[in-house]
């Protein structure tokens, strides 16, 4: 069973989360730092570009399984036009305003 992102315990990773399957772009890009950074399977990606490619232009959706480590940690299944469905983690890092400054996703 999924659980709903209104439910998810981490307000960041909550708005990331809701952000992605609205495909809102603006509020996306709202919750992250200044100079945020992400890897995809262990290998640091362009942010701009991976967001583009893997979330806007493709239709990306995060449905999560789990939630670990206060809430900045995921299980879920993502799919996305390209890919399709795929069981992922996510890992976030969340700075002192409440600003996703890092994630890191991948294969689970």
């Amino acid at each position: 069973m999924t659980i709903q992102p209104a439910k998810l315990t981490d307000p960041a990773v909550r708005a990331f989360v809701t952000a992605v399957n609205a495909h809102d772009r603006a509020g996306f890009m709202d919750l992250l730092a200044e100079n945020a950074t992400m890897s995809d399977d262990g290998s640091d990606r362009d942010l701009s570009e991976w967001i583009e490619r893997e979330i806007f232009s493709s239709n990306g959706h995060l449905d999560v399984d789990n939630e670990s480590q206060g809430g900045r940690a995921l299980l879920a299944h993502y799919r996305n036009d390209t890919w399709g469905e795929m069981r992922t983690r996510w890992s976030f890092t969340v700075d002192d305003d409440g600003r996703i400054s890092r994630f890191e996703t991948g294969q689970a």
